[in-house]
């Protein structure tokens, strides 16, 4: 019974001391660079805070073993798998913003909006309306979108687009390549996926997501979530489609 009393009180202060580690980690953390790899417009460092060692990884950025690093604060992805490295992470903290050596934040620079995002002229970035993801994410170059294939089930891109009324207040399930990535804006990560159906031309091409699930720039996801019309965050700031809430799978 001691014995058992005993494994019981070192788990319950094992998963006590892995929370705080978590939280702390969340809040942002400083040191030197041990590891480094790049990889699908993301950099992924190891840094040694002088207590533990801890990944971060935000848009890509010169970086060098040896480099002081402050890590902002970011979203922490418990066993993560990177496809593109084809390696397994037991954890890794997502932020927009490395600064190197006492210098300027690396990544989060501010990219141009993809298609069918609205103007955003007549408002900085400050000014944005609660709620509204950030403008500093990134956003992917030119990418491949052929050979996406329907999901099972499912509907492209164009089709939830031409469907938006009937498919309001509904799930729907799409696969499509992800193009822009914010990461934890209000609690969420937003993403647009594009799967090659639709043109910029009418607006119908280019779908944002929120989800509690980190995802990479060129990931092939499946995506299932709430069909949102009309999703107005004021200032001139409007989603004609939205999927809210969103499980997303990379492939």
């Amino acid at each position: 019974m001691k014995y058992l009393l005993l494994t019981v009180t070192l788990m319950a202060s094992l998963r006590l001391a892995v929370a705080q580690d978590n939280a702390a980690g969340a809040a942002g953390f400083s040191g030197k660079v041990v590891e480094t790899t790049n990889t699908a417009g993301y950099t992924y460092v190891l840094v040694d805070t002088g207590s533990q060692k801890l990944w971060g990884a935000t848009t890509q950025f010169a970086v060098k073993v040896g480099d002081s690093v402050t890590v902002a604060a970011g979203a922490p992805m418990a066993n993560y798998h990177s496809q593109t490295l084809n390696r397994n992470f037991d954890l890794v903290y997502f932020t927009g913003s490395i600064t190197v050596n006492d210098g300027q934040p690396a990544g989060g620079a501010a990219p141009a909006l993809p298609p069918g995002h609205p103007p955003l002229t007549g408002a900085p970035a400050a000014a944005l309306p609660p709620g509204h993801p950030s403008l500093t994410g990134q956003t992917a170059g030119k990418v491949d979108l052929t050979g996406i294939k329907r999901a099972e089930g499912g509907k492209t891109i164009q089709e939830i687009f031409a469907s938006r009324a009937q498919l309001a207040g509904r799930p729907v399930t799409v696969r499509g390549k992800v193009v822009k990535y914010n990461a934890m804006i209000m609690g969420k990560n937003w993403l647009h996926i594009r799967d090659g159906s639709g043109t910029a031309d009418d607006k119908n091409n280019d779908l944002a997501i929120t989800t509690s699930t980190a995802a990479m720039l060129g990931d092939t996801v499946l995506v299932t979530g709430i069909v949102t019309t009309n999703k107005d965050f004021g200032a001139g700031y409007k989603y004609t489609v939205i999927l809210e809430d969103a499980k997303v799978t990379a492939e």
